[in-house]
């Protein structure tokens, strides 16, 4: 009997955890789910540039960012199948890396992208191997190196499958049990 228990707490455990933590990384991933980005990434003071947003449930919003003139009004169609688009001016007299606020579905989504405002001369930065032009070698942004490691989705599908496993365990245990009985 005292097995029984035992394996029924370790049950409702699982159950409780891969009810809440799904929802609860959900929440998070939605949140998560907005990027911007600003083409060109490196652009000159006085610059046009393109701001493209995907994870947006509506057809339009804004794009905002220190670096820019004005908000960049944005448009798109049909919810979160596809990116919602519009441009902007470079601020003259900036530089450096800023963020990009993105205001869609009624709430605002801060750090979604990045701009790098800079001088955007034809030199290339490092020497390129049979032709290239102004090739510019650039390290990961800070949104590509956080996709590229495990994340709150990889953590919670870990746990869901360390509770499903658990209760495997449990059960197969009781039924061992009962027929050794």
């Amino acid at each position: 009997m005292r097995i029984r228990s035992l394996a029924l707490r370790r049950v409702g455990v699982a159950v409780v955890l891969a009810a809440v933590l799904p929802a609860g990384a959900a929440q998070a991933h939605d949140k998560d789910a907005v990027r911007a980005t600003v083409t060109p990434s490196d652009a000159a003071p006085g610059a046009t540039v393109e701001v493209s947003v995907s994870g947006c449930g509506g057809t339009t919003g804004t794009a905002g960012s220190g670096a820019f003139e004005g908000d960049a009004e944005l448009t798109g169609r049909d919810g979160g199948k596809y990116a919602l688009n519009g441009s902007t001016k470079i601020r003259r007299g900036v530089s450096g890396t800023f963020d990009v606020t993105v205001t869609c579905d009624g709430h605002p989504h801060q750090g979604v992208g990045t701009v790098q405002v800079g001088r955007n001369d034809a030199a290339p930065v490092a020497p390129v191997r049979a032709g290239g032009g102004g090739a510019r070698l650039t390290t990961a942004t800070s949104a590509e190196a956080e996709e590229a490691g495990p994340g709150t989705r990889h953590a919670v599908i870990g746990l869901v499958l360390a509770g499903v496993a658990a209760v495997a365990v449990a059960f197969r245990s009781v039924r061992r049990r009962r027929r050794s009985e």
